[in-house]
């Protein structure tokens, strides 16, 4: 590995920076007097909502603003030398070997049509002119490094023969293979399973140690921010609004926005009726419609007309904390330690009969063997395999595991858009599972209707908002005359909260939590009786979240809903649902209400994604637990429990039997079911994962 001189002054000096776009309209500020210092070896949490400018300061780093970006005003200094002022060939000698970016999706970073070892060697072999030969044993030990299995077959493998999780480390090697200084992560684990993105964190982590490089980590994610990074910069509207040590930030709190941040995220102890989410009010600006004054004065709770509009506000210090500063005029006098006003406690709505009930419900799919030429044999890819549950009126079943377990194949057979191999699927005592979409009554089809994880995807580009609402009325055979229907509509555009006016827009001028919102007034519109909700929130901002997640419950109150929230972000399930129904490989792993799966005794997969959930709360103490290795292949899954070649259990059961026999679903307690060998004794030895230090 390159041995660098070691540097003693900060690696990253970025001082009152100004980046602004140019189009042929107007000059669009995008950041703003910024600044922030890196001190070697320590990581700095860069995070925000999107369009605050977290991004734009990375390409400022790497100047890579593309032709219509310019820097404005201000400095960015790496190791005491000013890169704005560098000729083009002494940033091509700094890119990629002392400053090095990671991206959010890996397959950008990586040539499909080259071999993971070429692609790594190329790294040092331009920018040290080293061997061949020492290259490919430089890329074997980082590839070794970022703990990838037989590190020899990855160096001989393509990009689409990885998984997303293996690109991700493949490409966080090739950052890492020039030893730089700075590395910069721009979100590098949205796009991963929680339990990948663990150990992506826990590898960032160990190699920043083991190199000493200094980090910039950009994320929307508070909870990761707190797991990865030493200091903290938090964004609003291009500007900084505070920085400070992860402690300060987060404990001692010194701006508004921070604090409406923190209100808006699910922590453990949040409860859906007695302490809902608070959504942060208005939405956020665009560039060229900034307020006077502060940013986030029209969203503040402790605005001042007069003062907090009045001009341009600055850093300024906080007393009695080392670099801990605020962009706030009134942060001395806001009592942070007050509690939020939540206004009324809602009533939980009483949870009423089954509506649906799924039995046993298989669904196979057969492919060729060589499915790209048709030949060879058929194999069976078993995506769901003896699904047993019911979901009540007016209650939250949450469905939760990793990518490929199996929740949206579920999803599809209950909207109709597959038909079951096998079992049963009940809605109102009536058998659908055989039935497609196609063939189903109006009734049936306006019962289960479905809320998609992109509101950008399922909304048409060419229709107004109110006509594609009114077109889902008219499917479902709604009112008598089109009076009635548009009438229905505005009373939807209500009851998901957007002003009537919006009936007349069309989707390019709503912004990503009001697309979401139409998406949930269009499922509504035939008064559905089951929601199937698909990773409804993670494209959405944090504050956004909230919002929508609110939303969601208030009309499952009113309407008494049944609402079937497909997740993989356990901190909002431990919010919203009543009960989880755990799915590993196409098998329902754990099923209880949401108290007794998120306590011990825990099947051994919950207690890893339950570990691996990041949470954004100092005063949280989390057993780390790693899960090795990637899902196993659904066409190919191992022999007896689904989860024995991932489990650290293993070795608690004698005699092989995890890796003979696939375990019964065995009850633990009323209401809660685990499939599982483990004994009971032991099952009992099983300490919580998350622990809430005492105050």
């Amino acid at each position: 590995m390159a041995e660098r001189e070691p540097y003693d002054g900060p690696i990253l000096e970025i001082d009152q920076l100004s980046i602004s776009f140019f189009t042929r309209l107007r000059e669009i500020p995008a950041v703003m007097d910024f600044s922030c210092v890196v001190q070697p070896g320590e990581a700095m949490g860069l995070v925000g909502e999107s369009g605050c400018g977290k991004s734009t300061v990375a390409l400022g780093v790497m100047q890579d603003l593309g032709v219509n970006g310019r820097i404005v005003g201000g400095s960015i200094k790496f190791k005491g030398r000013d890169l704005n002022a560098m000729s083009d060939e002494e940033l091509r000698d700094l890119r990629g070997s002392e400053i090095a970016m990671i991206y959010q999706e890996p397959m950008a970073s990586l040539n499909p049509a080259m071999k993971i070892g070429r692609q790594l060697m190329e790294v040092p072999m331009i920018h040290e002119g080293v061997s061949a030969d020492e290259a490919y044993k430089r890329a074997l030990e980082v590839v070794t490094d970022v703990r990838l299995p037989d590190p020899k077959r990855m160096l001989e493998s393509f990009p689409h023969q990885l998984s997303g999780g293996q690109q991700q480390r493949i490409v966080i090697a090739m950052a890492l293979m020039a030893n730089p200084s700075l590395l910069i992560l721009d979100e590098p684990t949205t796009a991963l399973d929680v339990t990948v993105e663990a150990a992506v964190v826990e590898l960032v982590k160990d190699l920043g140690k083991k190199y000493g490089t200094s980090m910039l980590f950009i994320s929307h994610n508070l909870g990761l921010v707190l797991e990865t990074c030493d200091r903290i910069c938090v964004m609003y509207s291009g500007e900084a609004v505070e920085t400070g040590s992860i402690e300060d930030v987060f404990d001692k709190m010194q701006h508004p926005y921070t604090q409406a941040l923190f209100r808006s995220i699910p922590l453990p102890g949040a409860d859906k009726n007695a302490r809902p989410l608070i959504a942060i009010p208005g939405n956020f600006p665009l560039p060229h419609e900034r307020p006077p004054g502060c940013n986030f004065g029209p969203r503040c709770d402790y605005f001042e007309a007069g003062r907090c509009d009045a001009g341009d506000i600055k850093m300024a210090p906080v007393e009695g904390h080392e670099r801990h500063t605020s962009r706030c005029l009134k942060f001395t006098e806001i009592d942070w330690m007050a509690p939020p006003d939540i206004g009324d406690q809602k009533e939980k709505a009483k949870v009423g009969d089954p509506v649906l009930k799924v039995d046993n419900l298989k669904k196979y799919y057969e492919v060729a063997a060589n499915s790209m030429f048709g030949g060879g044999d058929k194999k069976v890819v078993k995506a769901n395999e003896t699904l047993s549950f019911e979901a009540r009126e007016s209650e939250t079943l949450a469905i939760v595991g990793e990518s490929g377990c199996g929740k949206s194949t579920l999803a599809k057979v209950l909207m109709g858009l597959e038909t079951a191999t096998d079992g049963q699927v009940l809605l109102d005592n009536q058998n659908i599972e055989a039935t497609q979409i196609e063939d189903r009554d109006t009734g049936t089809v306006s019962s289960i209707q479905m809320v998609f994880q992109n509101p950008f995807d399922t909304l048409n580009p060419s229709m107004t908002v109110g006509r594609q609402i009114i077109r889902a009325l008219e499917i479902f055979k709604f009112g008598k005359n089109e009076a009635e229907r548009r009438e229905r509509m505005l009373e939807l555009l209500d009851l998901v909260k957007l002003p009537r006016a919006f009936a007349e827009r069309m989707p390019r001028q709503l912004s990503g939590g009001q697309k979401q919102r139409v998406g949930i007034a269009r499922a509504f519109a035939g008064g559905a009786r089951i929601v199937v909700a698909d990773e409804p929130v993670s494209a959405l901002d944090v504050s956004v979240q909230a919002a929508v997640t609110d939303l969601l419950m208030e009309i499952q109150r009113d309407e008494k809903t049944t609402l079937l929230f497909i997740s993989h972000d356990l901190s909002i399930v431990r919010y919203l649902s009543d009960r989880v129904m755990v799915m590993y490989l196409g098998h329902v792993v754990e099923l209880g209400d949401t108290e007794q799966v998120f306590s011990p005794p825990y099947h051994p997969y919950t207690e890893a994604l339950l570990s691996a959930v990041p949470i954004a709360d100092t005063s949280v103490e989390k057993e780390h637990i790693v899960l090795e290795g990637d899902i196993p292949s659904a066409m190919n899954p191992p022999s007896g429990c689904p989860f024995q070649t991932r489990c650290r259990w293993k070795s608690e059961v004698p005699g092989g039997l995890c890796e003979s026999e696939v375990p019964p679903m065995r009850k633990l307690a009323d209401g809660h079911e685990i499939k599982c060998h483990l004994a009971d004794d032991i099952l009992a030895r099983m300490t919580p994962v998350i622990k809430i230090a005492a105050e």
